[in-house]
């Protein structure tokens, strides 16, 4: 069943896609901000119960509701699992800012392309070149990818019913909301960290096995602990690798340059690697169905 609802959540997305999902966005900011007014006090302690308060109980409702459906008629079970999933899981949920930057970087129109990268990562006001702009999309569409689908189809498939989901995606907001909240976030960078260690890693095993095998092996080996989010920087150096294309490099923000490390191996990026990030996010969704349609039907042979 797992397998099914996977399959129809994302049909159902491409069909008929939520996009940036306002209106869960606008429900979970509105609870993020309820827990950090209840709970913040600068302490790490006080992040720690903000985040159980803040996750827990979803992942149990999602848990109890699903074994009651099941109970009741797997069909309705099976629906729910897909429900949820479509909120929780796609490619549609960043995607119309990577393909609107390919199709401006294709007409030449590097100021739109600057433009909804900008919206896309967060206004900075920063002037960067056509390469820049390439490669930084390149940069989010791998990292998006990953948190966005094969980190919530990891956890959907390991704990019961579509809590997996529910739990990564909760975990993942919470992470970005609260990174800048010293103290106070601390639990939820840990929590998220240990929750995308094992995701992390098997994206990066998919994006090896449809691309340059040995590159994508490589660079993760000898340039992913150079970044300074471990697990962001193992998917960003086997996707590089994969792809042939260098990444990294420091940029100027509106803060001051930004000294990242350089990662993967090959060209510079350029509009047509645009044309080969998407091709490596889909081959690598499809291995990742197969072998669960595999596995699907071991068991009930």
């Amino acid at each position: 069943m797992s397998v099914l609802a996977i399959i129809a959540a994302l049909v159902i997305e491409q069909w008929q896609p939520l996009g940036e999902r306002k209106a869960v966005q606008g429900a979970l900011a509105g609870w993020a901000a309820w827990l950090e007014q209840q709970f913040n006090g600068g302490e790490r302690r006080h992040g720690m119960v903000a985040w159980l308060v803040a996750v827990l109980p979803w992942v149990a409702a999602a848990i109890a509701l699903h074994l009651l459906l099941d109970s009741a008629s797997p069909l309705l079970a099976l629906v729910f699992n897909i429900a949820v999933l479509y909120l929780t899981l796609g490619f549609r949920q960043f995607s119309h800012y990577f393909t609107d930057i390919q199709l401006a970087v294709k007409s030449g129109d590097i100021d739109r392309a600057r433009v909804l990268l900008e919206e896309w990562r967060g206004a900075s006001g920063v002037v960067r070149t056509r390469e820049e702009v390439i490669r930084l999309s390149i940069e989010e569409a791998l990292v998006a990818s990953h948190r966005h689908v094969f980190g919530v189809l990891l956890w959907y498939l390991i704990l019961p019913g579509p809590s997996g989901a529910v739990l990564y995606r909760l975990a993942a907001y919470l992470a970005w909301r609260w990174k800048t909240m010293g103290r106070f976030g601390d639990f939820a960078q840990h929590a998220f960290n240990a929750l995308d260690w094992p995701a992390a890693r098997l994206t990066a095993v998919a994006f090896a096995v449809v691309g340059d095998f040995e590159d994508a092996v490589y660079c993760w080996r000898t340039q992913a602990r150079t970044w300074p989010e471990p697990n962001a920087g193992i998917v960003l150096a086997a996707g590089a690798g994969a792809m042939g294309v260098r990444l990294g490099m420091p940029v100027q923000e509106i803060d001051g340059m930004q000294p990242r490390p350089e990662i993967g191996v090959g060209e510079p990026a350029d509009g047509p690697l645009l044309d080969s990030a998407v091709g490596l996010l889909w081959r690598a969704l499809v291995v990742w169905v197969f072998v669960l349609l595999v596995i699907t039907l071991a068991r009930l042979l």
